[in-house]
């Protein structure tokens, strides 16, 4: 009997994460759990000092427990990143998108000079990396009307944020960011390896 080639870092990922959430927040007072998420953060400050580790370190805290649809999206994204072009590609893709977003924040936000709050805010997650992810599998669906259609989507779900506000915050840039980021990388690499 043969099984099919089933992804396995995906689930050890989200996995890991929901589970290091869920522990922090069981087990770590709100005020030290706050200084160890700012820790982990890539924030201005963070970056400024060259705590330069927590482009890797902010990928694999959120705040909080993340709720079940979001968590069985992020599996099925990157699940499927893992199964129809490898592990190596669905972790390059997350991680290059994750920290070029978060660079990318960071320039910003040094560059208008932002507020002493907004330097320290606490800047972790899952959500630059699962829409760099996504937008990279764009280059899965068949070329055509219906690439571009997907493309044109989810470029325009991710502006909604930043022309629906007053002010949008700087992780709604950064998602905007991640997700063009991922498209641009689907552009550039060929359809998947595996068929769904």
């Amino acid at each position: 009997m043969h099984f099919p080639d089933l992804p396995v870092l995906a689930p050890a990922y989200v996995g890991g994460v929901q589970l290091g959430a869920l522990a922090a927040h069981r087990h770590l007072p709100a005020a030290e759990r706050q200084d160890f998420l700012r820790g982990c953060s890539t924030n201005v400050d963070q970056l400024a000092a060259g705590r330069w580790d927590t482009l890797l370190t902010s990928a694999v805290v959120v705040e909080e427990p993340m709720p079940l649809p979001y968590v069985l999206l992020l599996l099925a994204v990157l699940g499927y990143a893992e199964y129809a072009y490898g592990a190596w590609w669905a972790a390059g893709v997350f991680l290059l998108g994750h920290s070029a977003a978060s660079l990318l924040v960071y320039g910003g936000l040094r560059a208008t000079g932002a507020d002493a709050a907004t330097r320290r805010a606490v800047d972790v997650g899952t959500s630059y990396g699962f829409n760099t992810v996504l937008g990279a599998l764009t280059a899965a669906v068949p070329n055509g009307p219906l690439r571009f259609a997907a493309r044109a989507g989810l470029l325009v779900l991710g502006a909604r944020p930043l022309l629906n506000r007053d002010r949008p915050t700087f992780t709604d840039v950064g998602h905007f960011a991640a997700l063009a980021l991922g498209i641009g990388l689907g552009s550039a690499v060929a359809g998947p390896r595996r068929a769904a």
